[in-house]
């Protein structure tokens, strides 16, 4: 009787009944605070590592061995997110803080899905944005893939941005503390399902107070590490040797705005809406459209005919429940360009959005991000300009 007393005391409580019970709990426990971290071997991945282990999760270092284009005239002899360097710093850091690292080979998938996604959006007369593409598709989609095969639910990232839970536990995704290196606008086309299991330690903080903690923490060599500016498979110096070597040599007509000849294009691809330089015209002039059956690039003397207020966007990824009719916004549609406020209308699974004020440079194949104050609620492909 005092057996079945205690037994249904321990119930009342929540406490285990046996001792393999206890540790089936506490095992249970440790697991949920496992967490794997995407390590790129920089300073905003390691300071992420840092931050998580002081707030008491077991933090797992992976990095992913992602490729780089062949060739003598690309500068980037390996991938700038995987160099021996960058490995080696990753390991460093992990090694410091007594936390596992490991290195995981997703080369082939990158190459399909983001190498073959920005080819195929180049070759069809759009302008790609393949880090988001690689957000959703390769970087943060393995370190979920490696994450459920280890038995491991969580997985943190550097990027500037927040996930916030609201009262009844739904997460969602806001822009990060510090405007200036605001990376919500990367992250708008993760599924949401993704997002109340990733974890972005640097949402509350600059870059400034980022390199302070580093430093502080004994990681200052990072100081030194340089931030690239190209894309982590190819140079900027070697981009169009790569996009003529994958998609070949188009040559066609720069026409102005009236339909007269001004000069010969080596292929649509290597130009985006709003561009100036490297037109190899004798007078100053913007990129004002492609035109693929023509195979002719339009080019305008007057920057104020880039303007325009409406577009078309497809594939919209939802990342809060899906509003009804059409309701107002804050649109961004490149990464560093401020937001603008549009209305938004929903029509036959696209997304008409006009803007209160006209905007330069809407793009065909960019991604446009919507917010409702800070807070992202998704984002999808610009499929083209509307004319006013």
């Amino acid at each position: 009787m005092a057996r079945k007393k205690l037994k249904a005391k321990r119930m009342a409580i929540g406490m285990p009944e046996s001792g393999a019970k206890r540790s089936a709990v506490r095992m249970s426990e440790c697991q949920a605070k496992r967490i794997v971290v995407g390590m790129s071997g920089g300073v905003d991945s390691s300071v992420a590592l840092l931050l998580l282990k002081k707030q008491g999760w077991e933090p797992v270092g992976v990095s992913l061995e992602l490729p780089v284009w062949k060739n003598p005239c690309n500068e980037l002899r390996e991938n700038a997110c995987c160099t021996s360097e960058s490995f080696a710093n990753a390991r460093k850091v992990c090694e410091k803080l007594g936390v596992p690292h490991y290195i995981y080979d997703v080369k082939r998938s990158f190459e399909r899905k983001v190498i073959g996604y920005f080819i195929s959006e180049l070759s069809h007369c759009r302008t790609p944005n393949p880090c988001l593409i690689c957000n959703r598709e390769l970087k943060i989609r393995k370190l979920f893939e490696w994450a459920k095969r280890h038995g491991i639910r969580h997985v943190a990232t550097g990027h500037y941005a927040k996930i916030k839970i609201g009262v009844k536990g739904e997460a969602c995704l806001e822009r990060a503390e510090d405007g200036k290196k605001d990376q919500a606008y990367g992250l708008c086309l993760l599924p949401r399902a993704w997002l109340p299991k990733l974890v972005l330690p640097l949402g509350s903080l600059t870059k400034q107070q980022v390199y302070e903690i580093a430093i502080k923490e004994g990681l200052g060599f990072f100081a030194q590490v340089r931030q690239s500016q190209d894309l982590c498979f190819v140079s900027g110096k070697a981009m169009k040797q790569f996009i003529r070597e994958k998609i070949g040599k188009r040559e066609g007509e720069i026409i102005d705005d009236e339909g007269k000849k001004v000069g010969t294009h080596q292929g649509l691809y290597s130009y985006t809406i709003g561009q100036r330089h490297g037109l190899g015209l004798p007078f100053t002039c913007f990129v004002k459209c492609m035109d693929a059956k023509r195979n002719a690039l339009v080019v305008t003397r007057e920057r104020k005919k880039l303007l325009g207020r409406e577009f078309i966007v497809e594939r919209f990824n939802w990342l809060c429940k899906k509003p009804q009719g059409k309701f107002q916004a804050a649109a961004q549609i490149r990464s560093g360009q401020r937001e603008v406020k549009v209305c938004v209308v929903q029509e036959k699974g696209k997304l008409r959005i006009v803007c209160d004020a006209p905007v330069e440079g809407i793009t065909p194949g960019q991604i446009c991000a919507l917010y409702k104050g800070r807070r992202c609620i998704g984002g999808g492909r610009i499929m083209r300009a509307l004319s006013e």
